[in-house]
């Protein structure tokens, strides 16, 4: 596979949220803006980046016996860094996310992309697949949460577009659920033609 398909798959052909559905909760929860969605798509993004590639790098030193707690260790590592530079950069964010920023250490996909994919490939393919699929993660919470916040307040990145409120249960859970389940039919059709 060639790096530029290694990249790309993250956007459509294995979307972590669209196509492979992992990382729901903090999709559902943290998309009720577009501003929101993409904080955690970034920040997601960047674990991603640095766990690959030094999971890359330590993979042939790293024993069977202790590989996850070894990749959690490392995850934790860079989710730390993250939820620091977030509390002290952009911290009206960083408290709108809250628990969820802790929460990337244990998100299906950073787990999932540091045992299919970094472990067992080089550190340039291992950036490269963490690129894409971050990008991709961010795509998927960027068109959600910028879909919710028009619908449901009539607003995008927080600039009123339309005066007074908007349909608020796409602010709410329901809403997430809907447009969710909405965009992986689309996808899906999408795939089909």
């Amino acid at each position: 596979m060639s790096q530029l398909q290694n990249f790309t798959k993250g956007f459509f052909k294995e979307n972590p949220i669209l196509v492979l559905v992992l990382g729901t909760c903090p999709t559902l929860a943290t998309t009720s803006s577009a501003l929101n969605g993409m904080g955690m798509g970034i920040a997601t993004t960047f674990v991603l980046i640095g766990s690959n590639v030094v999971i890359s790098l330590l993979s042939g030193v790293i024993p069977d016996k202790v590989r996850i707690p070894a990749f959690i260790v490392i995850i934790a590592s860079f989710v730390t860094i993250v939820d620091l530079v977030m509390q002290a950069y952009v911290p009206s964010l960083y408290e709108t996310l809250g628990i969820f920023i802790p929460l990337i250490v244990v998100n299906c996909i950073v787990l999932g992309r540091a045992e299919a994919f970094a472990s067992k490939n080089s550190v340039l393919s291992s950036f490269i697949d963490g690129l894409g699929m971050g990008l991709g993660f961010t795509m998927a919470l960027g068109i959600m949460g910028s879909f919710r916040e028009m619908v449901g307040s009539g607003s995008i990145f927080g600039y009123k577009f339309i005066s007074g409120d908007g349909i608020l249960v796409f602010i709410l859970a329901p809403g997430a659920f809907w447009v969710l389940g909405y965009l992986i039919a689309i996808i899906n059709r999408l795939k089909r033609t």
